[in-house]
């Protein structure tokens, strides 16, 4: 007989924190895409992307944090090619994000191949250590729930906070929000709505490419085919879950984690068979989706703009 304490616990609790971080981060980025009018459902491809050469660099480099930051341009990069596609040639978004996380997919498989001569898996790299923080990690039960993280990890509430902070507390995020809401009051009233576009657009990839960075090389240290499992997919409903909001993601970013965490756990009892405990996390996905969809109340039209 199975008991409860046998899969809630802190080492669970613990867990659900690390698995939701590339979700949150994914989960900010999306809202900031959205926020200015473009559905970026290239999440997935650019996680994906920005994983693999995030381990790339680690691997020639020795500096995991090198990778990182390599993480981070190269999911610039890859949706400032989903603001160019939707934007200026205003190309179907949905189909546009579809064709990144296809190339993704191919390109990464075939460098992998190319570098490692493995089209599955890239060799080990340096990886980002986890930190312990002092006194925290001695605290009785809130120590090992929080206490011992990767940087990343530690990094993502302040993200969070960040994202909230600017698009509600500035100039800039108020461009923003006005370029999603409204476009043309907003380019009456003097803001560079394309511009606009193109930054919350590359400023989405770049959290992406965070949250592939948190997957490569704080989570598992290497590169595998395809390793993303989903996550960009997951993070979308987690933001619309969470209303556009960042701390409405953070909320619904934890509680997709504690799923995935959840699901690992029970597999690790072998309790039930593992193709069901695999489709947990999914399967909240399909019930918040419809859930929340219609009642949620997105933050633009997602038209394509041309300017007056």
């Amino acid at each position: 007989m199975v008991n409860i304490s046998d899969f809630i616990s802190v080492g669970l609790f613990a867990a659900a924190i690390r698995l939701a971080t590339p979700i949150i981060y994914a989960g900010l980025g999306g809202m900031f895409s959205e926020r200015v009018g473009i559905v970026n459902i290239g999440l997935e491809g650019t996680m994906l992307t920005s994983a693999f050469t995030g381990v790339v660099a680690s691997y020639y480099t020795g500096n995991p944090w090198i990778g990182v930051l390599v993480s981070v341009i190269t999911g610039g990069l890859v949706s400032l090619i989903l603001a160019v596609l939707t934007i200026k040639y205003a190309g179907d978004q949905i189909v546009s994000g579809t064709g990144i996380n296809i190339m993704a997919l191919g390109f990464t498989s075939y460098m992998t191949q190319i570098i490692w001569g493995n089209r599955g898996a890239s060799d080990g790299v340096q990886g980002i250590s986890d930190i312990a923080i002092p006194i925290v990690k001695d605290i009785p039960v809130i120590g090992p729930i929080f206490g011992t993280h990767s940087p990343l990890v530690y990094l993502m509430p302040l993200v969070v906070y960040a994202s909230y902070y600017v698009l509600f507390k500035t100039p800039f995020g108020l461009r923003i929000r006005a370029v999603g809401e409204h476009p043309v009051a907003a380019e009456t009233a003097g803001v560079d709505v394309i511009k606009i576009k193109y930054t919350g657009v590359i400023i989405s990839g770049m959290l992406a490419g965070l949250g592939g960075a948190f997957l490569s090389l704080s989570h598992l240290n290497l590169f595998t085919r395809g390793m993303t499992g989903g996550r960009g997919f997951i993070a979308m409903a987690a933001m619309i879950f969470g209303k556009w909001m960042p701390f409405g993601i953070l909320g619904s970013g934890l509680l997709f984690g504690f799923a995935d965490a959840l699901q690992i756990r029970l597999q690790s009892l072998g309790i039930l068979p593992p193709q069901i405990i695999l489709m947990i996390p999914y399967l909240l996905t399909i019930a918040v989706l419809a859930g929340v969809v219609g009642k949620a109340v997105a933050p633009s039209d997602y038209k394509p703009y041309k300017k007056e």
